[in-house]
């Protein structure tokens, strides 16, 4: 059986060869909860974090998930002891391709995303590739937590999300092809509670857009952090000095670091850098 030496997760010591033991024992489940795969690396991070707190609400039934795997604790023991997501209750004969929670666990894995660089866009990527390198150089911490996203995904995030907000009727919304899922239920009380599932279930807290630069594999949305100053090279080799936002969401002269490489921050969106700025 594994072993870790100490905790891992939010607060936690999260020793190096401790976070690769946990992230091996998630990997088995990202799928079935949504989630990109973790890249092995022992690095706690966003990722890492979102796994954590996403396996202790979906599989564990916590509506208050701490982030935290403690040596013998009750997130270890289900880790350990495999247990997965609880299978949804088998849909009414006739209702199988309804939107809801019963689709989705059956249905989004064939619509994954991605978080490596291989999967964006050559264009994106290399431009990409350059800062993040400086960045990690400067000592700044980088977790990318979403890249590449799969058109139906967005699809299906982005009217889960405007018909659970009734924005868009149900009955209205285009089908897809290659997405065999209805949104109308017959009433716009359950055809709201389908999506609402589903928008829940996706972990959605902004409204996704279907032209997003995600879907080309020309954005990503990345938490950089550091601690005192950050020493950082722009595309041109000078050094910028950067202090107090100590973060990538919110520091302008970040963002003009990232632009000179032809990364972009959108502000607004705190992860969000792409090739355009949106």
């Amino acid at each position: 059986m594994p072993e870790i030496s100490g905790s891992v997760g939010r607060g936690g010591n999260n020793r190096s060869d401790d976070v690769t033991t946990v992230q091996n024992l998630l990997q088995p489940h990202m799928s079935a909860l949504g989630l990109a795969p973790l890249e092995i690396d022992g690095r706690f991070g966003d990722n890492t974090l979102k796994a954590i707190r996403l396996y202790q609400k979906r599989v564990m039934s916590r509506t208050n998930p701490d982030g935290r795997v403690d040596v013998g604790g009750a997130t270890w023991r289900a880790l350990t002891d495999g247990t997965t997501v609880t299978p949804p209750a088998a849909p009414a004969e006739g209702a199988s391709n309804l939107s809801g929670a019963a689709w989705w666990h059956a249905n989004q894995a064939r619509f994954p995303n991605s978080n490596k660089l291989a999967d964006l866009a050559p264009s994106f990527r290399a431009k990409l590739t350059p800062f993040l390198d400086a960045l990690r150089a400067a000592g700044a911490t980088v977790n990318i937590t979403a890249g590449n996203r799969d058109a139906t995904r967005a699809y299906l995030m982005h009217f889960c999300w405007q018909i659970s907000k009734g924005a868009v009727r149900a009955s209205a919304v285009p089908p897809r092809a290659g997405c065999d899922i209805r949104w109308d239920h017959g009433s716009d009380s359950q055809s709201k509670r389908g999506a609402r599932e589903m928008r829940d279930l996706f972990g959605i807290v902004f409204k996704p857009s279907l032209t997003s630069n995600h879907i080309g594999g020309e954005a990503v949305d990345m938490t950089i952090g550091w601690t005192g100053t950050l020493r950082v090279k722009d595309a041109h080799g000078v050094v910028h000095a950067l202090g107090a936002p100590r973060n990538g969401g919110d520091n302008g002269g970040l963002h003009a670091v990232g632009a000179s490489y032809g990364v972009k921050k959108l502000v607004g969106d705190r992860p969000h850098w792409s090739e355009t700025g949106r």
